[in-house]
């Protein structure tokens, strides 16, 4: 479940985060011209002319035959966030309306269906 900004470098996939003109990326294992930032994290800074490509990867899915997006992921449960815009339908579906209009849950992941990942 990936929901986040990716890179292709060198000919690999890695998380990143856009910084201006430059972009972070970020690796689970030290590797040269990567710099620790915490126990198990590393960084490197590319120049836009360094990278392939950047695209934006969201997780999508259905739940109870409306659409959603995959937040996150807790044993057997999935945080889900409802992207059809009707409020009666989240209510219906006991949503908490997590910010004016968004409206989120936790939905046993054996229920959701069609997860696939969404480039942009």
């Amino acid at each position: 479940m990936r929901d986040g900004y990716v890179v292709t470098w060198q000919g690999q996939e890695y998380d990143a985060v856009p910084d201006a003109d430059r972009v972070r990326i970020y690796s689970p294992q030290p590797a040269e011209g990567f710099t620790e930032v915490k126990p198990g994290r590393y960084v490197r800074v590319l120049e836009p002319d360094e990278y392939e490509e950047i695209a934006y990867v969201r997780t999508l899915c259905t739940w109870r035959g409306e659409p959603f997006i995959v937040l996150a992921e807790a044993d057997t449960w999935l945080r889900l966030e409802y992207t059809g815009g009707r409020a009666p339908v989240a209510q219906r579906l006991g949503l908490e309306e997590f910010d004016y209009g968004v409206y989120q849950g936790w939905a046993p992941a054996a229920e959701v269906h069609d997860r696939y990942e969404h480039r942009v």
